[in-house]
């Protein structure tokens, strides 16, 4: 294609020149028109050559996102991944985004339209969406994002970053012995953690186990405060504040979408929150080591074309994680409880 652009442009120069060179005004309009047809017709080429790259030959996909429920990190993996695919394949990809506002059954509702609709992909967005996407069909390509550890929600032995399955996607997991060190740094003398998340979440409760292995080895003592849904967390937190010195929240998705009645409850009393990611802590914690949720969305959705344009194999591709972390924090809150937070964390822009 390169080389038939240039031909048509050296042509067209060719021409100009030989024309110039022949009859004056009559034969400087000719070839003027015939260098002008010449670009446009290499400008075409070109375009349309880039259409092909970014459309694969003109071939449409149809891509189903089951989201687990709303809120601002989720929200920003489905705009990462979505963007992905755009970028790639224009109006050539159909994207079914949908919903299931929190509830697991739901999930399994919209994976299985997805698959009798025969999709070429599934997005699943959160982990009882991928679980529910994994029960739904063992042949569609399925990526995760916002999964915290794919072995525990696809209960993987000696699971090694594939998953050996038509399941691969992204992580947003960050570092949880940087993030109990943010604990220790902030309240150097907490005596003890509240370890708050919803007992549904297995990914919480895999995150809840790694917490607490890095307390033991720093004599910290915490206690575990779970709750079933939205219905019990009010009074969870309740309890949980009057015995503690600091509350971990890690990423779970119930407690990330009620930050709101937390921080009702932790605000007045003053109670420091080191939370599992940015969003979470913008609505009601006061610290966090960010990850961009994003940028892993825009990442599966780059895994997305390996799989779709370039025949990559999904059982055989590694989990993507997060490539850098950041301090950060909430200014609202560090201010309500009167909290003084060191130089090198950034506040959260809101």
């Amino acid at each position: 294609m390169k080389k038939k652009m240039m031909a048509l442009a050296l042509a067209g120069a060719m021409l100009a020149m030989t024309a110039c060179g022949s009859s004056g005004k009559t034969a400087d309009t000719a070839a003027t028109k015939a260098a002008t047809e010449a670009a446009a017709a290499a400008t075409e080429a070109s375009s349309s050559a880039a259409t092909q790259a970014a459309d694969n030959s003109g071939k449409t996909y149809k891509v189903g996102i089951c989201q687990l429920v709303q809120h601002d990190a989720l929200d920003a993996a489905t705009k990462g991944f979505e963007d992905a695919l755009k970028d790639k394949f224009g109006d050539n990809v159909t994207i079914d985004y949908q919903n299931a506002q929190g509830d697991s059954a739901t999930c399994a509702t919209i994976v299985n339209g997805f698959v009798s609709n025969q999709y070429d992909l599934i997005l699943a967005n959160a982990t009882p969406a991928l679980q529910a996407a994994v029960a739904a069909t063992t042949d569609i390509p399925i990526l995760g994002t916002s999964i915290t550890d794919y072995g525990t929600a696809l209960n993987l032995k000696d699971f090694s970053g594939t998953t050996g399955m038509n399941v691969s996607g992204t992580s947003d997991l960050a570092p949880l012995d940087q993030q109990e060190a943010m604990i220790r740094e902030l309240v150097p003398d907490a005596k003890k953690v509240a370890i708050l998340y919803c007992s549904a979440e297995a990914n919480s409760k895999f995150q809840a186990d790694k917490i607490e292995g890095y307390l033991d080895a720093d004599k910290i003592a915490y206690q575990e405060y779970t709750f079933a849904d939205s219905n019990d967390l009010q009074s969870v937190v309740q309890s949980a504040v009057s015995d503690c010195d600091v509350m971990y929240i890690p990423t779970d998705n119930t407690a990330a979408s009620n930050m709101t009645i937390i921080k009702n409850i932790t605000e007045p009393a003053k109670l420091p929150i080191i939370c599992g990611e940015e969003n979470m802590c913008s609505n009601g914690g006061l610290a966090t080591l960010s990850i961009d949720y994003y940028d892993i969305g825009e990442a599966a959705g780059e895994q997305a074309v390996e799989i779709l344009a370039n025949g990559a194999d999904v059982s055989t591709l590694p989990i993507g994680y997060a490539k850098t972390t950041t301090k950060k924090y909430n200014k609202d809150y560090a201010d309500a409880i009167g909290f003084t937070i060191p130089s090198d964390y950034v506040a959260i822009e809101k």
